[in-house]
């Protein structure tokens, strides 16, 4: 796994960890991502000196400014591309397991084209759905 994929993968399990649970901790991000506690610890010191995150005095692990940015881009990448194959016919699962790895390799412009074209497709079926009401 590349460096800036693996940061981002962690950036974007801590935003929705965060989400989902309040707070976030080192154990909950290796208990999710399957990863060992080491493996975590060694991330989240990479992360903390980009200045993605910082660690409380009671080991909880928050978003930097920054990072949190970061993270809100790539999940809205991931739920996006997902959404995308979804709408293709591709099943849930293998949508999401694919969106994971193209959010990271896909140009911004490749992306921007994607969310103009879905939004496109959606707007003409919210139109068409209107014309039968």
């Amino acid at each position: 796994m590349k460096r800036q994929e693996s940061s981002e993968d962690y950036l974007e399990t801590i935003l929705i960890l965060e989400r989902k649970n309040g707070t976030v901790r080192s154990v909950d991000i290796a208990h999710e991502m399957g990863f060992s506690k080491p493996s975590i610890s060694r991330a989240m010191s990479r992360l903390r000196e980009s200045g993605l995150i910082s660690i409380s005095e009671s080991a909880r692990i928050l978003l930097t400014e920054a990072g949190r940015v970061r993270a809100e881009e790539v999940y809205r990448r991931h739920q996006m591309l997902a959404s995308y194959l979804e709408a293709l016919g591709v099943p849930a699962d293998v949508a999401a397991a694919d969106a994971c790895r193209i959010e990271h390799d896909i140009s911004p412009i490749t992306f921007q084209k994607m969310q103009e074209y879905f939004g496109r497709l959606t707007d003409e079926n919210e139109e068409a759905k209107r014309e039968f009401d």
